[in-house]
This record gives C-alpha cells, sequence and structure tokens, in this order.
C-alpha cells in the first residue's frame, strides 16, 4: 500500500529529474552558440548540482518507549514487508540516527563513539574524519541480518558517575534509577554518540534522510541536534503515547527543543501513538472514537498547539495493515490521515522553495543570454545597414563611413577608461566587503570569547562574553551590508550611464541581501539568551563544561553561516560584474568587425555584395538563435511548472 507521502517523494524526485535534464539542455546550447562564458556555465553548474543534492529532512522525536522506530516503519518501509528498524519494548534508539543514502558508500552502519562527546568538536565535524567511526557492513538482501546490525545503534556501556557527567550526562540522585546504577556505583549510557545508517532504500535514493533521536538525555546534551539538525528539518514529528499522555520529560523536549513561536509551524506535527491500547471490545465505536478525541485535546491544550496538528494514530497496526493489504485496519489505524497532512505540508514546501531558487536564477541567466544574443544582432544589423548604405557610393562616401566608425571606436575606448575607473573602485569596495565578512576576524572573535569564558568565574561574565560575540558578529554584517549597498548603488549608475551613451543591453545589476544571515544570528542568540541563562543560573563544574560545549557549537553554525554568505557574495559579484564585461568585450569586437567591414570594401568595391550576403546570413543565424533560446527557456518554465504523478511519465512538450 504506497503512502501519499511515498507518492509525493517519488513525484519530487521525478520533478527534479527533468529539471535537471533541462539545465542540461541550457548548458549544451550555450556551448553550441559560443555563449559559454564562465561565470554563465558555472551558475548552470551549480544550479544542477544543488539540484542533485536537495534532501527533505524529516526529523522523528520522542522519549523511549513511544513507538517511534514504529512509526518509521509504517511510514516510509512498509513495502518491504518487515520492520527495517527493529522496535520492540524499552529503548531501541539510543543515539541519534541517520538513515540516508550515500552512492559513495557501500550499505554499512557508522558508529561514532560516545568517548568522543568529551571533545568539543561536533559530530558535522567528525563526519570529515571516517577513521574516528566504527563501520559495520549492513547486508540489505537479508531483513534479519539487516535488523541484528541495526541492533547496535541500542548498545549501551557503563561507566563511572564522573565519565558520564563528563560526556555530557547530567547524573543526579533523582535520575540514578533511569541511567540503570547498578550496586558498583556504574551508570548506562549509550555506547554511540552519533549512528548513520548507509541504506539503498528507493525513498533514500531520492532524497529522503530521516533523523531519529532519542528523547532527552540525547538532545540536551548534542548542541548540534538543537541549534542545528532539528530547526532546520523540513519536518519534525513529535511523538507521544496514548498509554503515557504528556510527561515532565516529553514536556521538557516539546517546550525547549520543538516548540515553534507562536504555536504553529509548516511541518512541526505531534503525533499521538498507540491508540489501538483503547480498542476496547466492550466499548461502542463512537465511546473509542470520543476517549481518543478526549486525549488528543488533552495534548493540544498542554502543548498549547492547534488540535488540528496533533494526530492520534496506531503505528503498529498501520504496519501490520500495509503489510497484510488490510484496508480496514489502516483506516482504523489513522496513519494515512498523518501521512496525507506530512505531503500535504512538506513536499509542496520543500518543491515551492527548490522552484523558486531555480527559477530565481535560470530567469538571471536566461536574460543575460538573450540581451547578449540581442546585443550581437543589434550589433550586425548596424553593419549592414552601414554595407547597404554603400551601394553605388563612391570612395568618398566609403571614406566617410570609415571616418565615422573609427570616431565611434575611439569614443567607446576613451570611454572604457571609465570602465577601468569602475573595475578599480569595485575590486577596492570588494575587499572591504570580504574585509568585514571574511572568517579571520571571525576565528580571532572565536578566540577571545573563547578565552573569556575560560576565565570566567561568575555567571555574568560568562553572559557578558557571549553577548560581546553576538554583538561584534552583527556588527560586521552591518558594515558588510554598508559595502553591500554601496557596490550596487555603484553599478546601478555603471550600467545606467553605458547602456544610455554605447546602447549596451544591461538591465539592472543583480540585488544582494544578507537578511537570512542576520536572522540566523538573531535565531542563534534567541536559543542562547533561552538555554544557557538557565545554565548560568546553575554554574557548576560540570554545567560550565556543557556551557563551553554549546559555545562551541554556536561558534560553528555562526561561522558556517559565515561561509555561505562569503559563498554567496562571491556569487553576486561575478554576476553583477560579468553582464557588464561581457557586454563591453562584445561592443569592441563589433566595432572592430564594422572598421574591418568598411576597410575591405574601400579597398575592393566589387566585395560589398559579398559582405552584405555574409551579414544576412549571419543575422538569420542570431535570429534562429534567440528563437531557440526562446524554446529552451520555454522546457525549463513547463519543467518548474509541472504536475508530476510517479504513476504516469511526466508531460513535457518538447
Amino acid at each position: 500500500m504506497h503512502s501519499s507521502v511515498v507518492h509525493e517523494l517519488e513525484s519530487l524526485a521525478q520533478w527534479r529529474g527533468e529539471l535537471d535534464r533541462q539545465l542540461l539542455g541550457i548548458a549544451r546550447f550555450l556551448r553550441e552558440h559560443d555563449l559559454d562564458g564562465e561565470a554563465d556555465m558555472s551558475r548552470v553548474a551549480v544550479l544542477r548540482e544543488r539540484l542533485a543534492a536537495e534532501r527533505i529532512v524529516v526529523a522523528f522525536v520522542a522519549e523511549f518507549s513511544r513507538g517511534k522506530s514504529e512509526l518509521i516503519n509504517a511510514i516510509f518501509f512498509a513495502d518491504y514487508g518487515n520492520r527495517m528498524l527493529p522496535s520492540s519494548a524499552g529503548r531501541t534508539t539510543m543515539c541519534p540516527t541517520e538513515l540516508m543514502y550515500d552512492p559513495t558508500k557501500a550499505p554499512c552502519v557508522e558508529l561514532l563513539p560516545i568517548e568522543t562527546r568529551a571533545n568539543n568538536a561536533s559530530v558535522s565535524e567528525y563526519k570529515r574524519f571516517p577513521d574516528e567511526w566504527e563501520s559495520v557492513p549492513l547486508a540489505v538482501d537479508s531483513a534479519e541480518a539487516m535488523q541484528e546490525t541495526l541492533r547496535h545503534v541500542s548498545e549501551v556501556t557503563r561507566v563511572d558517575r564522573a565519565t558520564a557527567e563528563n560526556l555530557g550526562f547530567a547524573v543526579d540522585d533523582e535520575s540514578l534509577e533511569a541511567f540503570h546504577t547498578g550496586d558498583d556505583g556504574l551508570v548506562e549510557v549509550p555506547r554511540w554518540r552519533h549512528a548513520i545508517i548507509n541504506f539503498p532504500h528507493p525513498l533514500l535514493k531520492q532524497g529522503l534522510v530521516i533523523l531519529d533521536t532519542p528523547g532527552l538525555n540525547a538532545i540536551g546534551t548534542e548542541p548540534e541536534l538543537t541549534l542545528s539538525l532539528l530547526p532546520n528539518a523540513h519536518a519534525v514529528l513529535f511523538i507521544l503515547a496514548a498509554d503515557t499522555g504528556v510527561t515532565q520529560s516529553d514536556l521538557a523536549i516539546w517546550r525547549e527543543h520543538i516548540s515553534p513561536p507562536g504555536g504553529r509551524k509548516a511541518g512541526r506535527l505531534v503525533v499521538l501513538n498507540k491508540i489501538d491500547g483503547q480498542w476496547d471490545e466492550l466499548k461502542t465505536e463512537d465511546e473509542i472514537n470520543a476517549e481518543i478525541a478526549r486525549q488528543a485535546d488533552s495534548c493540544a491544550s498542554i502543548l498549547n498547539l492547534p488540535r488540528d496538528q496533533v494526530f492520534p494514530v496506531s503505528a503498529q497496526k498501520g504496519l501490520v495493515a500495509k503489510i497484510n493489504a488490510d484496508a480496514a485496519l489502516l483506516s482504523r489505524s489513522r496513519l494515512p490521515e498523518l501521512e496525507r497532512a506530512l505531503s500535504e505540508e512538506l513536499i509542496p514546501a520543500k518543491r515551492e522553495i527548490v522552484r523558486d531558487n531555480t527559477e530565481s536564477e535560470f530567469n538571471e541567466l536566461n536574460m543575460r543570454t538573450r540581451a547578449l544574443l540581442e546585443s550581437r544582432l543589434a550589433g550586425l544589423r548596424e553593419q549592414l545597414g552601414e554595407m547597404t548604405e554603400l551601394r553605388g557610393k563612391n570612395k568618398g562616401v566609403v571614406e566617410y563611413m570609415m571616418g565615422k566608425v573609427r570616431s565611434e571606436k575611439e569614443e567607446f575606448e576613451a570611454g572604457l577608461q571609465r570602465y577601468y575607473a569602475v573595475r578599480s573602485i569595485f575590486s577596492s569596495l570588494t575587499n572591504k566587503l570580504f574585509g568585514h565578512l571574511g572568517l579571520d576576524n571571525l576565528r580571532t572573535l572565536t578566540q577571545t570569547t573563547r578565552d573569556a569564558m575560560q576565565e570566567a568565574t561568575f555567571s555574568k561574565q560568562l553572559s557578558d562574553a557571549m553577548a560581546n560575540f553576538f554583538s561584534t558578529t552583527r556588527d560586521s554584517l552591518t558594515k558588510s551590508k554598508g559595502e553591500v549597498d554601496e557596490i550596487h548603488r555603484m553599478m546601478e549608475a555603471i550600467y545606467r550611464k553605458f547602456s544610455v551613451e554605447h546602447g549596451l543591453k544591461l538591465g539592472s545589476p543583480a540585488s544582494f541581501s544578507l537578511l537570512r544571515y542576520e536572522k540566523e544570528i538573531d535565531r542563534l542568540q534567541a536559543w542562547c539568551d533561552t538555554h544557557l541563562n538557565t545554565m548560568f543560573q546553575l554554574m557548576r563544574h560540570e554545567k560550565a563544561h556543557l556551557t563551553h560545549k554549546f559555545f562551541e557549537e554556536v561558534a560553528i553554525q555562526v561561522r558556517r553561516a559565515f561561509e555561505h554568505a562569503n559563498r554567496h557574495a562571491e556569487g553576486w559579484l561575478k554576476a553583477i560584474m560579468a553582464p557588464m564585461e561581457t557586454q563591453v568585450r562584445e561592443h569592441q569586437i563589433q566595432l572592430k568587425h564594422r572598421l574591418e567591414s568598411i576597410k575591405r570594401i574601400h579597398q575592393a568595391t566589387d566585395t560589398l555584395e559579398e559582405r552584405i550576403s555574409e551579414l544576412t546570413h549571419v543575422e538569420s543565424t542570431l535570429v534562429g538563435q534567440i528563437q531557440a533560446l526562446e524554446t529552451v527557456a520555454k522546457h525549463v518554465r513547463q519543467a518548474l511548472d509541472a504536475h508530476v504523478d510517479p504513476q504516469d511519465q511526466m508531460v513535457v512538450s518538447l
């Protein structure tokens, strides 16, 4: 039984595939017609790479024994006819686990030892060092062997309390039972810090990533989950159990790590699992439904969430129903309602983001390519007009025309001095921009903040160090914004001037905004203000250690934002200068050709008709190229707007 989520994911993958095919057509067109400038070919390559790398991340968050693994099995892996992820009473997932597919690796389970938590390095940094991970091959042709391998994720180890606290586990007298403390005083902690399951499932191949997050202990001690992985997930499913309701630890996870400001955010759904516990044969169906509705209402009220974002389901019955093709049981499990909400919120939203980003970039590329072709055509028609006027004219007229074009050429070359001056100023402003936006200052600031936090003995000193860190990074973005505005104003003026004086088709320079990066800094600071201030009030040795650990992750996230901003700015600077450079070069070539043509006519009048014939042929070719570009662009737009049904062939009129 194909779920709506699976159907929509397949549809999205097909849509991306067709769009990539059309972008490949654009690259081919540029090469075939001598339009393959470095900036434009690079832009097409980046668009295709970005399209191929697009991922949809669905995070599942729950305390243990809420049926989370069973829900993942039911939604995504029922077609296997068995449970892919182990699902049994108690803890089956002890560490954050990513299910994904990387074609460069063999199917396997990669496990990062829990001991790595003693260092401040994040999981994403450890991903660059494969030797730090233990890899276990995954036998995908055997469900039993696969289940056995996947059990590694739930392995535990026993350590003393001091080691557990150093690894980020808050072991106090109240939580001793939860850590299964033995008579020897040793406590039970997960053996692994993070797991990556590389599995060639069709949906994972299409870009789905499933993040399986186990409970408060994992979230509260892994800053990366809180600061990056969960906020950036396209959907977060928070799972409760009907037999426990909303516990204190459930509430803590929801309020501190998931709850969207304002109570609603696309893709943030609450699942009330195990409703089959209410299927009492001594009650009527109406009584059962009323009890389930009452529980769902209660959950929505406690979590301060609209009722329509709470979905009562039975994951176990839904999985059984799908495996046995039992439509009645599937309907009673209410799993399709959750899948429908997930597919309606998640996939269309993701598709719109990909579509808008691709369309914006493509439109700019198309506009620039068309402007270049039209510029070539205008220049050629000017030549053709001049040649036609020379029919039957004496040498004196030819000499006059030659002088006119030579004068035009000299005037343009004089104007180029302004262009070279602009380039010099552009280079200076660019250096100032990267001086503010660059990573060197950020490294220095991070180290200064780190030192200040290390020396801090009071919570206010820690708080001040963090406040200064954010204030300085925000100031860097503000100064960068000023440089961006100045560059844009200057290029706007020079575009306008060259368009008026020399007839260049430049349009308006592309705009650039640092707003998304400012918002990211605001988000990180808001998180620190909410979470770290609590730690400051509870300052003890292990809390201080944890605070430093969280700062390291904050610093990584800020650095990542600045790295993205740098790449974005570099791309914009190339895009804003490229049309100018291209048009100037084209205009120079056209003036040169015009002068050469008239010189040839001056030397041998009998070449005039031959030259007119040549130019007429080139004119026809250029008109054909503009029409061909229009056709290629039309195909890209059709692919962008196409609705795909995976059961049908994608229809794009070619």
